[in-house]
This record gives C-alpha cells, sequence and structure tokens, in this order.
C-alpha cells in the first residue's frame, strides 16, 4: 500500500465537498456584496468595460470584445451566461438605473431573453455605472490575482451610492436566497443623509425618506403601512404590483405591467378565460405595443355600460396583471458572511463601508501629496544654488550621491533633480513650482482634518451623496397604494343574462332550454318519462328543485344541462334521501314571490331567496304533514286569486265529486318555511284514507282565465273570474263542488289576457 496515500469516510468527503460548494455558490456567485451591491461576474463585467475604456464617453464597443475579456481575464465561465448577466445590467425594465449602455437589441419586457447574439449589439458603460468605479485606482479597494494568477482584479467596487437597494437583486444560492427590490435614488440618499447625522435613526423615520420600493414604470405597488414597516424592521416580508391602465370609450388600455410581466403571457390568461366564457363583457384583446410605447394592452368591451374597475379587479385576480413579490434582503456583510439586513442596519452597515472606501481613498491621496511635496522641496532646492547643481553633475563620477551629501536631500528627491531638462530651469519654472508646492500643502492640511475628524469625514460623505443626488437624482415612478380590491368574479356574475325555461321530468330529470317560448310538451322524453314542471327564469338566476317532502335543492340555472339532449337526473347533482319524487322548480331573483303548497291542503307565500341553499343536501323548507306530498310551487306575479281544487269521494259507491275554491291571495300568510296556513278544508279522516286530498292550485290575475282539464287530456273549459264568482269565498273553506264533468284527475292552468284561447 502506497504510504503517501490517506483515506477518508465517503460520507465525510460528501460532507465537505457540499459544503465547500454551498459556500463558494454563496459567496461567489449567488448573493451581492452590500459595499457594491454586485454579485461576482457583474463586477467582473462593469471592470473589464472600464479597463476596454468603455466609458459613458466613449464610443460603442461590439458586445462580444466584452464578453470574451470576462470569459477570458476573469470569469471562466460560459459565454452565455456572461453576455445574460450583461443584458439584465443594459435592460431599463430589469434595472432601475441599468449599468450598461446598449446599442442594438437588448430585449423587451414581454420577452427579456429576445436580445440579440452579442456579435450583433454594441454596449459602453452608463453615467452611472461611474459611481462604482470611479475611484477604483485612488487605494480605496482591495485586489486578488485572477483565476489564473496572470492579473490583478478588484475584490469589491468603490461605489458611491448604496447600489443594492437602488437596483435590487435576485439569487437562489445553496440553502438560501436574495430578493431585494429596487428603490428610488433621492429617496435612499436622503435616508443615507438621515442616518449619518441621525445613528439612532428608527425605521419609522427612514420611512419619511423612502416611501417604499420603486421600479421603472408607472404600475402601482400594493403595500400597506404595517407590512411596509414589516418589510424595513425584519428584511422580510412581500408586496403586490399590478399593471396601470385607463380608459378609451369602450376599451381598457393597459400602459405598464408589473415588474418583469409578460404581455404576451397575459393576453393568453385572458384569451383562456374568454374561451371558457368566463369574460363574456370582453369581447377583443389587442397587444398595440411599439418603440414609442412598448406596452399598450387593449381590452374592448361589450359596451361602456359595463363597469371596467370590476372587469380589472376580476383580471387582477386572476392574471398576471396584478403579481406577489417576495422581498428577503440576505446579503454578504462587511464581515464575508451572509446575513438579513433591516433598513436601517443595511444602511448602517453601507455607510460604514463608503467611510472605510473615502477613507482609503484620503489617505491614498495625502500619501500621494506627501511624495509629490517632498519632491518639489528637492527640485526647489535647485533654484537655490543652480551653479554648484549643475558643477557636481557636470564634473562628479556619482553625481547622484554628490548631491544627496551636498544638499541633503533624499534619494527621490535626487532622482527628481537629475531628471529635470533643461528648459525646465527657468525662472518661471520656479514659480510654477512654488505654487503647486503651495496648494498641495493647503491639501494636505485640508485631507489631514478630515481624516482625524470623524465628523469632517460624515461631512464629507454627506455632500458628496448631494451632489450625486443632484446629478443622478429623479422622481418616483412607482406610486404607493394601501390595499387592492381584485376579487376574481363569481360563476354568477360572468354568466350573461339571458332568458331560459327549466324543465323537470316526473322521472327527476332537469335540463334547460333557451328562451321562454318553448313548450315544454313538445320536449322529447326518455322512455315513458314525461313533463312533471316548468319555470321561466334567466340564466344568471338560481334554481330552486322541491321534493315531495319539502325539502329545497339549488342550483345555479347556466349550470344544467342544454334541453337539446334528455338532460341528467337531478339526484347526481343532489343528495335526496331514499323515496321521494320530485314535484316542482322554481326560479327567479332572491326578491322572487312563490307559493307552496302540499296535498294536505297547506301552504303558505315566501321569497324564493327563503329556499335557496348551498348544501347539497338541501333544505327543509316545507314541513309536510304524514302522507302529504308538495304541490309543484306557483311564481307570484300580479296574481289577485287564489285557487284550489281538491280530489273528493265521499259516497259509499265512490263517487268522485271535486271541489273548488277561490279566495282573495292576500289572505295567504307569507313565511320564511314551515307548514303554513290551511288553504282549503279538508277531512283529516279521508286525507288519511287517501279519498280526499288537494290536488292542484293555480294563482289568477285580475284580467286572466282559468283553464280546468284532466290531467294528461287536452280540451278542458276556460273560465272568467265572473263565471267562477259562486267558488269565492274565504280560505280553509270547503269549496263547491265542480260540475260532474270534471271528476278525476284535474290540473288548473292560468290564462294570460294576451292568450287567445287555451291550450290545446
Amino acid at each position: 500500500m502506497n504510504k503517501n496515500l490517506s483515506s477518508i469516510s465517503l460520507k465525510e468527503y460528501a460532507e465537505e465537498s457540499y459544503l465547500n460548494y454551498s459556500m463558494y455558490v454563496i459567496l461567489d456567485r449567488a448573493l451581492p456584496h452590500i459595499g457594491d451591491g454586485m454579485k461576482p461576474v457583474q463586477r467582473r463585467i462593469l471592470y473589464a468595460m472600464s479597463e476596454l475604456g468603455l466609458n459613458a464617453s466613449s464610443k460603442y464597443k461590439k458586445s462580444a470584445r466584452t464578453v470574451g475579456d470576462v470569459i477570458g481575464k476573469f470569469h471562466p465561465h460560459g459565454d452565455s451566461a456572461a453576455y445574460e448577466a450583461m443584458v439584465l445590467m443594459a435592460q431599463n425594465f430589469s434595472f432601475r438605473y441599468p449599468l450598461v449602455d446598449g446599442q442594438g437589441n437588448w430585449g423587451t419586457q414581454d420577452d427579456p431573453k429576445s436580445f440579440a447574439a452579442m456579435r450583433y449589439t454594441e454596449s459602453k458603460l452608463t453615467g452611472f455605472a461611474d459611481l462604482l468605479l470611479s475611484e477604483l485606482k485612488l487605494g480605496t479597494v482591495d485586489w486578488q490575482p485572477n483565476f489564473d494568477g496572470s492579473l490583478l482584479e478588484p475584490t469589491i467596487l468603490p461605489a458611491k451610492i448604496p447600489s443594492i437597494l437602488l437596483n435590487g437583486t435576485t439569487g437562489i444560492a445553496v440553502g438560501m436566497a436574495t430578493d431585494i427590490p429596487s428603490h428610488n435614488i433621492n429617496e435612499v440618499l436622503d435616508a443615507c443623509i438621515y442616518v449619518l447625522e441621525n445613528p439612532k435613526a428608527s425605521t419609522k423615520d427612514l420611512l419619511k425618506f423612502i416611501q417604499g420600493p420603486d421600479f421603472s414604470n408607472p404600475a402601482p405597488i400594493i403595500i400597506s403601512s404595517d407590512e411596509l414597516v414589516e418589510i424595513y424592521e425584519t428584511g422580510r416580508g412581500g408586496f403586490k404590483i399590478r399593471a396601470f391602465w385607463d380608459t378609451e370609450g369602450n376599451d381598457i388600455v393597459v400602459r405598464a405591467l408589473p415588474h418583469q410581466a409578460s404581455g404576451s403571457k397575459i393576453l393568453e390568461q385572458i384569451a383562456d378565460q374568454m374561451q371558457k366564457k368566463k369574460l363574456p363583457m370582453v369581447v377583443d384583446l389587442r397587444d398595440e405595443g411599439d418603440h414609442k410605447e412598448p406596452v399598450r394592452l387593449v381590452i374592448s368591451l361589450k359596451s361602456n355600460r359595463i363597469n371596467a374597475t370590476e372587469v380589472m379587479n376580476h383580471l387582477f385576480a386572476t392574471t398576471d396583471l396584478q403579481k406577489n413579490y417576495r422581498v428577503n434582503m440576505n446579503l454578504i456583510s462587511l464581515k464575508g458572511s451572509p446575513r438579513v439586513f433591516a433598513l436601517k442596519d443595511l444602511i448602517a452597515e453601507w455607510l460604514k463601508f463608503r467611510q472605510q472606501t473615502v477613507m482609503r481613498k484620503l489617505e491614498h491621496r495625502l500619501d500621494q501629496v506627501h511624495d509629490r511635496i517632498h519632491i518639489l522641496e528637492g527640485l526647489l532646492i535647485v533654484y537655490l544654488d543652480l551653479d554648484k547643481v549643475i558643477h557636481i553633475i557636470r564634473n562628479s563620477d556619482e553625481p547622484k550621491k554628490e548631491l544627496m551629501k551636498a544638499f541633503k536631500i533624499s534619494e527621490v528627491q535626487t532622482n527628481a533633480i537629475l531628471e529635470i531638462r533643461l528648459r525646465q530651469l527657468a525662472k518661471l519654472e520656479q514659480i510654477k513650482l512654488e505654487e503647486e508646492k503651495n496648494t498641495l500643502e493647503v491639501e494636505r492640511s485640508d485631507l489631514e482634518k478630515i481624516i482625524q475628524s470623524k465628523s469632517r469625514l460624515k461631512t464629507y460623505i454627506k455632500n458628496e451623496l448631494k451632489e450625486i443626488k443632484e446629478n443622478f437624482g429623479d422622481d418616483r415612478n412607482s406610486p404607493i397604494e394601501s390595499s387592492s380590491e381584485a376579487k376574481a368574479f363569481s360563476e354568477e356574475e360572468v354568466v350573461t343574462s339571458e332568458p331560459v325555461t327549466v324543465i323537470l321530468s316526473k322521472a327527476g330529470w332537469i335540463r334547460s332550454a333557451k328562451g321562454h317560448d318553448i313548450d315544454p310538451t313538445s320536449l322529447a322524453f326518455r322512455g315513458d318519462d314525461k313533463l312533471q314542471h316548468s319555470a321561466q327564469g334567466r340564466n344568471n338566476q338560481t334554481t330552486v328543485f322541491f321534493d315531495s317532502g319539502g325539502k329545497a335543492f339549488s342550483l345555479p340555472a347556466h349550470s344544467l344541462p342544454s334541453a337539446r339532449g334528455m338532460g341528467e337526473p337531478i339526484t347526481g347533482r343532489v343528495t335526496a334521501e331514499s323515496g321521494v319524487t320530485f314535484e316542482g322548480v322554481a326560479i327567479g331573483t332572491e326578491e322572487s314571490k312563490i307559493l307552496i303548497s302540499n296535498s294536505a291542503g297547506f301552504g303558505f307565500i315566501s321569497n324564493l331567496s327563503n329556499a335557496i341553499s348551498n348544501q347539497k343536501k338541501g333544505k327543509q323548507f316545507m314541513k309536510t304533514p304524514e302522507g302529504a306530498s308538495v304541490i309543484s310551487p306557483i311564481a307570484i306575479h300580479e296574481s289577485h286569486k287564489f285557487v284550489a281544487a281538491t280530489f273528493s269521494s265521499q259516497d259509499n259507491k265512490g263517487k268522485v265529486s271535486n271541489k273548488m275554491l277561490i279566495f282573495p291571495i292576500d289572505e295567504l300568510p307569507v313565511l320564511p318555511k314551515g307548514k303554513g296556513n290551511k288553504l282549503i278544508s279538508i277531512s283529516t279522516k279521508s286525507f288519511k284514507e287517501k279519498s280526499e286530498f288537494m290536488m292542484d292550485v293555480c294563482c289568477l290575475a285580475e284580467d286572466s282565465k282559468l283553464h280546468i282539464h284532466h290531467e294528461g287530456k287536452t280540451g278542458g273549459k276556460t273560465w272568467t273570474l265572473k263565471e267562477l264568482e259562486e267558488y269565492v269565498s274565504s280560505r280553509a273553506k270547503r269549496g263547491r263542488v265542480l260540475p260532474a264533468g270534471y271528476n278525476g284527475r284535474i290540473m288548473l292552468e292560468e290564462i294570460s289576457k294576451s292568450s287567445d284561447a287555451a291550450p290545446e
């Protein structure tokens, strides 16, 4: 066995390798540093562009040139990954303050990855990027070898602004992520200045300056004041952004979308709802965006009477016209480890970084001033005894040592003297050197004062921030709204209001036919099945079915199967008790009135809303006596009289003598539910023996007629109210016997004034 080999368990090896990988992803790929707000690839792109001389005032160069330098010198990864990171920094809809100035196709908000290849696009740095790079060569940051040790690169950029708050970022590491929204530069710099002056500032103090996140378009941000405080006190939370829109005639025009929302995807979501008939009020969709107005989505409504706000609230709830965003202010701190920052801590930490950077810049400059003054002091010696200097240089074998000894100057000063050209020995040059020395001595004094005083250092940074605000400040784009009224339409709200006729068969099959002019008896039924009851209403209303035991079952009218087929059994939609039959159906608004009755002669009037229930097992609406069955309900409209007919077999021979009673409808009680009142008097004994029961009821308007016919047969007689005067009495009376021709099971039917004849 080779003694140079060592062994390690697979578990230990895997743990160590995964830990190393995760730390690499966290620190060197996914999370930004609080100092410059950059991830390594972004920092390297900006540095490579600055080394290529691609500042804001220079000409554009091919993006491929920049990407080549980035991956060849500093970032040995794929060119597409580096180019995509560069593209993001150039897109004004991705970065609040772009760092790359792109020329060519750099993608659109609708499709951010539709950018042209790097061989076609050109780029340079923006003026804003100069705030991150301008102090790079002023001794402000540490440098490290690149991946192959052939070059040096900055470990961080000397940012003059808290870039991480201004442009925000997103990133996914191993076991952690970051989501930081962008903010307005004016608000952030004002907050920084306030923290400089008031180190103990609270979150609420800072919220006087920072209203909330701010993005690159006027789409409003939806967040309450409590949620804002939570985000900025904990570093975690969330908010919503919804589209900015207005109206033009019958059109809703969306002019700004939520951050990174796709217009084409939103149109697909709306079109899908239109196809599923969830947006009957929308008739057309168009994308009219162009280079002048990148976002212009047009949603055409049927008419200007439709409430556009309600339509948009529905779309906010069901499409990407309103999106949720997470906040997780997770950053690499100055200590080099990841940490979730509250707003005040983040600003304070960045100001600490800025103070360190400025201090290094000032100390670096002070060293340069010291060195230059030292050289100037040596040069001025030349002019004190110019002849002696020239003599030494001309005659000495080692003029450098002779000069150092003769004038007691340093080696650096001596070298500077030896490099003087003859034309610089003029009197004018001496005056220039003296002026430069005086200027530098004043600068040295100022630098020393700032370096030695914390208050002067803060004032220096404060003035610097004010100058940046003056040069780069802009107005806020995104308004803040405290709440959203986004709410999806209910199923009933999106159904068009169309006339329908609901049909119930004796076997309990249900269906719905369009229109009110349909004859339910003309429809085809399964086998021996036939019509039990029908009701007319609207497609957006609730249909209530009544079983023989007095229970009511509710179903939306628009959900019923079409009358083009045979329908479907109601028992597939509701849970009914065994043995019951379905006797009738009613449809209308919640204020619609119906008359419900049973074969024992009891009944009452009620609002339809009292019978409506969301329960699949229904609602006990009418309490029926033992042996009694519910009679098909009647819709009460302009009714004036109530008619009840009973089946009666009272003699020993079983002779049938049906009775009929008419009384004013206002004698009937209006109840929410229950047993009701007696409509017509029926002998209890006879009812139990099934020799007498109420078989049908009807309501008559003042000018309508009553048609009486035998069940299942055509013909019969039509009566006017005047002809029926002998049957008019009070509620709960026995009624009068009908003529002999109306024995057996008969049916009562109202014939309105508009009808010319009784139905056949």
